[in-house]
């Protein structure tokens, strides 16, 4: 693979200790790291992430590991690849980032998330859809944004069914806050980017001249083009659970005062939190790794996300 790219000599390679479905290894050579990812979850992967790793980098000034090296031939592995630099600094959570922060810290890094959010979210399209790889155009959501995600929350309330008690009470409260943030969602007429994974896990920071920095986002698999306000549902949840609604009311604050439009991200912010807890409810039934009461009520846990989500625009 290094010969076939001339990336120099092979010195080392491990696992890496983030990283879904096991897809990722560093590899360093006579020329540097790099992150191997192998494997690929479906035909199209690495070339959506090599579209959005290539138009992020033109379109921004956040660090994303380019350039994106892909190798279809599947002669060495029996299966696609690519490889990429590996981006300096650490992640959030890690011991090294949590050794040096104070509230202070935290709220800059909140504030820095907000600013970065912002900037991906200016590249603005004309429709709300996925990527086409075949011609690397927008394919339209069937019908429109809004049923695609009402869909798409009640196929895997469905699925949570499977694992959980899903009663028929909890159906009708994600109805009825789905039916009173339609017509929020049926007004919406400005697809952006939407990262779809944004988490502490893809992005890596540095602390420079007393200073924090984002030195590298990654990781664009999930990525779409619909409502912006999704891409903060994982950091929200990550401060709430962490007791820090300090720092999720300062990266909501700050976030929402590029965009002005608080009384109709009230809605909506319910939707995509509500979206979000109910694959992370299901994951952790099917998976035996509750975290919470495991006799509370799917409703009354969900509901204490999007009230929280809520209060964090008042």
């Amino acid at each position: 693979m290094l010969d076939r790219f001339n990336l120099g000599k092979l010195i080392s390679s491990e696992k890496t200790e983030k990283g879904a479905m096991g897809q990722t290894m560093f590899v360093t050579s006579t020329e540097g790291k790099f992150v191997f990812k192998g494997n690929p979850l479906f035909p199209e992967q690495f070339a959506e992430e090599k579209y959005f790793v290539e138009n992020i980098n033109h379109r921004t000034g956040i660090a994303v590991p380019t350039p994106y090296l892909i190798d279809d031939i599947a002669d060495i592995f029996d299966w696609a690849y690519c490889i990429m630099p590996c981006l300096g600094g650490s992640h959030m959570n890690s011991q090294q980032i949590k050794a040096k922060q104070t509230i202070d810290d935290k709220l800059q890094i909140a504030e820095l998330i907000a600013d970065s959010l912002a900037v991906l979210h200016n590249w603005k399209v004309t429709e709300y859809g996925e990527l086409d790889t075949k011609d690397f155009t927008i394919h339209p959501f069937e019908n429109s944004y809004r049923s695609w995600l009402y869909t798409r929350i009640r196929f895997w309330l469905e699925d949570a069914k499977k694992y959980s008690v899903i009663t028929s009470e909890d159906v009708l409260w994600v109805e009825d806050l789905l039916g009173t943030s339609q017509a929020c969602f049926d007004k919406l007429s400005s697809p952006t980017f939407v990262m779809g994974d944004f988490k502490a896990d893809n992005f890596l920071l540095e602390l420079e001249n007393n200073t924090w920095k984002i030195s590298g986002l990654f990781d664009f698999t999930n990525a779409y083009f619909g409502d912006p306000l999704a891409d903060l549902i994982k950091m929200i949840i990550m401060y709430i659970d962490n007791d820090e609604e300090e720092v999720a009311k300062h990266l909501v604050s700050v976030y929402l005062n590029q965009t002005g439009q608080i009384e109709a991200y009230k809605e909506r912010i319910r939707v995509h939190m509500l979206q979000q807890r109910i694959l992370d409810w299901g994951c952790a039934k099917a998976m035996g790794m509750v975290s919470w009461d495991d006799e509370q009520s799917f409703s009354d846990w969900v509901e204490y996300y999007t009230g929280a989500a809520m209060n964090l625009l008042n």
